[in-house]
């Protein structure tokens, strides 16, 4: 039996607004395509697809003291996904996602992630003991998490996301991560990046492209590309991210070269494009490397 993968950070209860296009900065009433609700944030779009793919998944997260806790919960209730929620007196995280056709996405983040004071890390430190490795999204109350993986000597995987390069709050992430994602929304340069991080002793660097695909930069390997697998219709992107990692990561941790974990990644953020949900309805291991073989894109 696969050891669990222990997440720490990020669920959240979105409002997802599918516009025709996104609004312009003027005052004006408009009429969406449709809106629902949906669990959303990295952690829980880690988890999501992580489990589907047959992976165990121990998810760390925050939650308040109503309903949209409630909405959280039965969401993550999941096959493989054993949820360790902290209880705070501030509200659940909330998003509004105003999305166009396109995958265009501007968040509304309507109730900030909470910050409480004090955390009780003890269930964390049990799950991380007996877990394949850690990843720690980049929560400002994720930060303690980073030195109870260095003390139980697990790898850390961190989520860097639209990152620029300079912002202080991604830095203690970045120092204890033995692998890094991020995307390239706000980093032009970002082969630069990933030499820097390469030359720091990172293990390997996944940057995404949304639709432009991902590439990677590894230790031994050097550099590879990955292109974007084509879908019929996107329905929505939010989470495509999050099931690239997740579709990467199984890959690696099944001991595929990183090649086919970038073809993995690719598949599974393909896959979610086409859902409402952060991972797509019928997801599994097998899908992919059946739509790998069959050229099913």
């Amino acid at each position: 039996m696969n050891k669990p993968i222990v997440i720490i950070g990020g669920a959240s209860l979105d409002t997802i607004i599918q516009l025709d296009a996104l609004p312009t900065p003027m005052p004006q009433t408009l009429w969406p395509r449709s809106s629902y609700k949906s669990v959303g944030s990295t952690g829980a779009g880690k988890a999501l697809n992580l489990a589907a793919l047959g992976r165990s998944v121990v998810l760390h997260s925050l939650l308040g003291q109503d309903a949209e806790a409630d909405l959280v919960r039965h969401a993550l209730n999941k096959p493989g996904i054993e949820l360790l929620a902290e209880i705070t007196d501030t509200p659940t995280e909330q998003h509004v996602n105003l999305m166009d056709p396109h995958g265009g996405r501007v968040s509304l983040f309507v109730q900030p992630p909470a910050d409480p004071s004090g955390v009780d890390w003890a269930p964390v430190t049990s799950a991380i003991s007996g877990c394949e490795l850690v990843v720690i999204n980049i929560l400002s109350y994720a930060k303690p998490a980073l030195a109870l993986a260095k003390n139980a000597n697990k790898p850390v995987w961190t989520d860097l996301h639209d990152y620029d390069g300079r912002n202080p709050h991604h830095q203690p992430f970045i120092d204890a991560a033995t692998v890094v994602f991020l995307s390239s929304d706000n980093l032009p340069d970002y082969r630069s990046f990933m030499e820097t991080m390469i030359d720091d002793g990172k293990e390997l660097v996944v940057c995404t492209h949304g639709s432009e695909g991902a590439t990677l930069l590894s230790r031994e390997g050097g550099w590879v590309a990955q292109p974007a697998f084509p879908v019929d219709r996107v329905r929505d992107t939010n989470g495509a991210g999050d099931a690239f990692f997740s579709g990467f990561l199984c890959g690696y941790l099944g001991g595929e070269d990183l090649r086919t974990c970038l073809q993995l990644g690719a598949a599974c953020g393909a896959l979610c494009v086409t859902s409402r949900s952060l991972a797509a309805e019928h997801l599994s291991l097998q899908r992919l490397y059946d739509h790998l073989r069959e050229g099913g894109w």
